[in-house]
């Protein structure tokens, strides 16, 4: 187990029922690299990864 499953099984226990769009997960990305900028480059490759995960499966 990673650290960050810790934080990945909070959120999921938190807030796993919930239903959000993209949009929302986007301006929330957005908010918190304005608070911690060391962070700019993970939040970039997570979202570029999320964002093309059908890529994968075109190519196929």
């Amino acid at each position: 187990m990673y650290f960050t499953d810790r934080g990945i099984e909070e959120l999921e226990s938190r807030r796993g029922e919930e239903e959000v769009s993209l949009g929302w997960v986007a301006d929330q990305l957005r908010t918190f690299v304005d608070l911690n900028p060391d962070f700019e480059v993970p939040v970039e490759r997570l979202a570029t990864w999320l964002a093309r995960l059908d890529d994968e499966d075109e190519d196929e």
